[in-house]
């Protein structure tokens, strides 16, 4: 497994997880949760081709 694409796919489960328990209760920064999924899934589909 490629080293960027397994962590584009642990940054969008954290970022899902922590959309999760930001709608479940209200934190500083939350907001950074929908930045960081839209970058682990960017960072997932650029890697993909590599050997995904």
């Amino acid at each position: 497994m490629n080293r960027t694409f397994a962590a584009g796919v642990a940054l969008t489960a954290a970022s899902v997880l922590g959309y999760v328990v930001g709608v479940l209760a209200a934190y500083p920064g939350r907001a950074f949760a929908l930045s960081g999924l839209m970058v682990g899934i960017t960072v997932v589909a650029v890697s993909a081709g590599e050997g995904a």
